[in-house]
């Protein structure tokens, strides 16, 4: 590869224990990694040019004009990574920094041929790669993932408004991980506090941690896809109404989500397979209750299928993410008993996934 052209790979996601509840103060959610990719490609170019191709958007010509990244387009498609831009661009102007012209090329293997997608956090991925290929294309030493990751969490809230920053996370740190959201809420308003970018990346994220955890090797982890794509924003935006209308059935849903994360990570921690099945066992029925109560559908018939098809092998199911759809997780104590499981799951409709953890975030390959 010439030192004229450079390509980083970015992991999508799962959500392992912990949904909906990361995004009140201090909640911890476990995310992973996984090894499937959004490739970012900057080249030396003459003029600046922006290409997707998911969405066959070639070449598209860009400017970047009063501290914003404008792409000459009418697709509204493209808003994610011209923010994205917007903030890598600024903040390399605030530290002395101007970018030659540039052709950025993004790719993405989240979804498989015919495009369907499985909930692996497509849009975090792909602004945490556009991110990352700026970063070490033009920054003098090699990007710290922290900065990566604050650089991407700041353009994504600045696009969807919200989110917990867990796809991001996974996306820039890598691996499995303990983490706690910084808050959209505080994000925003810091974002008009601080006179900088600069200030605000270099500034203390109060909310926000991210401890890496390492699944210990006497467990086996399974993935199934139930066919359905979840919309994440419509279930979130119901459970969250439930604070309003039963705030104290919303408290003992963080109070029991809290405490089966607690004993999911440390089961982790203590290599304890039983600990860690009981805390998934425990989040689910968290999950379940409060999407009940909400009239939110965290578990589809098809999900439940998979979560109860684990529990008759001798395992541990839940959904992953928002549910409604997409993907559900199992633990299991052998591998036996996980290889039986995914037999199982497709004769009932379930396509189990190839997925491994991904042990980096964001990397120049």
């Amino acid at each position: 590869m010439s030192e004229s052209s450079l390509t980083v790979q970015v992991p999508g996601k799962l959500m392992i224990a912990g949904e909906f509840a990361v995004l009140e103060n201090y909640q911890t959610l476990v995310a992973m990694a996984v090894d499937r990719f959004v490739y970012a490609t900057i080249d030396d170019s003459r003029d600046n040019r922006l290409t997707l191709e998911s969405y066959g958007l070639y070449k598209m010509p860009w400017a970047y004009e009063a501290r914003a990244v404008h792409v000459k387009t009418a697709d509204k498609r493209t808003r994610f990574v011209a923010e994205a831009m917007t903030t890598v661009y600024t903040y390399l102007q605030e530290q002395g920094i101007t970018p030659e012209p540039f052709h950025l090329a993004v790719r993405s293997e989240l979804a498989d041929a015919s495009g369907r997608k499985y909930g692996l956090g497509s849009s975090a991925a792909v602004v945490t790669s556009v991110v990352a290929a700026m970063l070490h294309r033009f920054w003098p030493e090699e990007p710290a993932d922290a900065l990566i990751f604050k650089l991407a969490a700041l353009s994504h809230v600045m696009t969807q408004k919200g989110g917990s920053g867990a796809d991001v996370a996974a996306s820039s740190f890598g691996g499995w991980l303990e983490y706690a959201s910084f808050q959209a809420s505080w994000l925003r308003e810091a974002s008009t506090r601080f006179a900088t970018i600069s200030e605000l990346v270099n500034a203390d994220w109060p909310y926000f941690s991210a401890q890496p955890l390492e699944l210990p090797d006497t467990i086996y982890l399974c993935i199934g896809w139930t066919g359905s794509p979840a919309s994440t924003p419509k279930l979130v935006d119901k459970i969250l109404r439930l604070q309003e209308s039963d705030p104290d059935l919303y408290q003992q849903f963080l109070t029991d989500s809290a405490d089966a994360v607690g004993r999911f990570t440390r089961g982790i921690r203590e290599a304890d397979p039983a600990l860690i099945m009981d805390g998934a066992r425990q989040n689910r029925q968290a999950l379940a209750a409060v999407g009940r109560q909400a009239g939110a559908p965290v578990e589809t018939p098809l999900l439940t299928t998979l979560c109860d098809l684990a529990e008759a092998h001798g395992g541990a199911g839940k959904p992953s993410g928002a549910g409604g759809g997409d993907c559900g997780i199992a633990f299991m104590p052998s591998k036996a008993q996980a290889d039986a499981l995914m037999a199982a799951w497709e004769e009932a409709g379930i396509q189990p996934l190839a997925l491994r953890p991904n042990a980096t975030g964001a990397t120049r390959i």
